[in-house]
C-alpha cells in the first residue's frame, strides 16, 4: 500500500510539472509575453519530450541502447504529412485538427511496425550490437526517404523511389524532403500528446508487464528461469516506443512548412539520448525536465551570438558532472531523508 502510494505522488508531481509548464506558457502566449522565436519553439519542445519519454523506455526501462530513434521520428514525419494531405484529398476532411490527430495515428502506427520488424532481430542481441544495428536502421530510414518521392494525384498516392517523373502534386521530393506542407501542429495538440505519452509509458512501467521488462533488464537468465518472456516483453516496451516516437514525428512534421530527412540523421538521436542520460536513465521526471531546460536553452543563450553554442556544452558538462557527483547525492538523500524523517514525526503525532 505504502509503494501504491508513492508511485501515485511520484506520477502527480510529474503531471503537475507538466500542467504547471503549459498554463505559464500558454499565459505569456495570450498575454504578449513570449517572443515570436520562443513561441516558435513551443510544438518541438513537446515532440522532444515525447522523445525523451519514449527513448527513456527502451534505455532506462528496459535496459537497451538505442541510437536509432530519430529514424522512428522520420517515419512518423513523412508518413504523417502525406495521410493529412490525402485525408485532405479523398475524403475532404477540412478540420486541420481531425487531420492532424488522425495523421498522428497513422504516424505512430507506421514507426511501431517499423519497430516491430525491427525488433524481431535486434532485440535478440545484446550489449553494443543492438547499439550498432539501431545506429544503422536509422542511417538506413534516413537514405531510403532522401530516395523517396511521393505525389498525389486527386485521391491518389503514387510513389517513387530515385524518380520524380510521377504525376501530380509532390508532397516529397527525395532529398528536399516535404514542402509546401499547411502547418497543421498546435501547442495544445503537443500538450495532450505530451500527457498521452507520460500515461502510456508511466502505467506500462508501474504494470505487471513493466515488472516483467525491469526485471529482464535487472538480470536476464534470473528472469527467464522464472518464466519470463524477456524477448517478449523488450519487444512490447521497444514498439510502445517506437509508436510514441512516430506520433512525435509526425507533429513535429505538421509544424513546418518544409523539412529534409537530413534533419532527423545521427546527431538527433544522439541528442536525444542526452536528454534521456541527464535527466536520470529511468526517470521519466528527468527526462522532460531535461528536455525541456537544453530544447530552450540555445534559444535563450542566442544574446551570446558566436559563443552561445560553446556556453551550451559547458552547460552540459557541468550538469552531467553535477548528476553524477556523490556530494550532489549525499545532498539530495540527506534533504529527502528529512522530509521521511518529518513524515513519520506526524503520523506518530497523529
Amino acid at each position: 500500500m505504502k509503494r501504491k502510494y508513492k508511485l501515485f505522488i511520484g506520477n502527480l508531481i510529474t503531471y503537475l510539472i507538466v500542467i504547471a509548464a503549459f498554463v505559464i506558457c500558454q499565459s505569456m502566449i495570450k498575454n504578449g509575453e513570449m517572443s515570436r522565436s520562443m513561441r516558435g519553439q513551443m510544438v518541438p519542445i513537446c515532440c522532444y519530450v515525447v522523445m525523451a519519454v519514449s527513448l527513456n523506455l527502451t534505455v532506462g526501462i528496459s535496459g537497451e541502447l538505442s541510437l536509432g530513434h530519430a529514424g522512428f521520428m522520420s517515419i512518423g514525419a513523412f508518413t504523417g504529412i502525406t495521410a493529412s494531405a490525402w485525408l485532405l484529398a479523398r475524403f475532404n476532411i477540412d478540420d486541420k485538427i481531425i487531420r492532424l490527430l488522425l495523421s498522428l495515428v497513422v504516424g505512430g502506427a507506421f514507426a511501431g511496425f517499423a519497430g516491430f520488424l525491427i525488433g524481431i532481430p535486434v532485440l535478440r542481441l545484446r550489449g553494443d550490437y543492438l547499439a550498432i544495428v539501431t545506429l544503422a536502421f536509422g542511417e538506413i530510414i534516413r537514405n531510403i526517404l532522401n530516395c523517396l518521392y511521393v505525389s498525389l494525384d486527386g485521391p491518389s498516392l503514387n510513389i517513387a523511389f530515385n524518380s520524380a517523373d510521377i504525376p501530380g502534386k509532390m508532397l516529397i521530393k527525395g532529398p528536399t524532403g516535404a514542402t509546401g506542407n499547411p502547418k497543421l501542429a498546435t501547442f495544445a495538440v503537443g500538450f495532450g500528446l505530451v500527457l498521452f505519452t507520460l500515461f502510456v509509458v508511466l502505467n506500462l512501467k508501474n504494470s505487471r508487464a513493466g515488472r516483467a521488462i525491469m526485471a529482464g533488464r535487472d538480470n536476464r537468465i534470473a528472469a527467464e528461469s522464472m518464466g519470463i518472456s524477456v524477448t517478449k516483453y523488450k519487444m512490447i516496451a521497444f514498439v510502445t516506443s517506437a509508436v510514441l516516437a512516430g506520433m512525435a514525428g509526425a507533429l513535429y512534421g505538421a509544424n513546418f512548412s518544409s523539412f529534409a530527412a537530413s534533419k532527423f540523421k545521427f546527431d538527433t538521436s544522439i541528442l536525444i539520448l542526452v536528454f534521456v542520460v541527464l535527466g536520470g536513465i529511468g526517470s521519466i521526471r528527468g527526462s522532460v525536465i531535461a528536455a525541456i531546460v537544453l530544447t530552450l536553452l540555445p534559444e535563450l543563450l542566442r544574446e551570446f551570438d558566436d559563443y552561445r553554442m560553446l556556453v551550451y556544452a559547458v552547460v552540459l558538462i557541468v550538469m552531467m558532472l553535477l548528476t553524477n557527483s556523490p556530494f550532489v547525492k549525499s545532498i539530495v538523500q540527506r534533504i529527502t531523508g528529512i522530509f521521511k524523517k518529518t513524515e513519520k514525526e506526524d503520523g506518530a503525532n497523529v
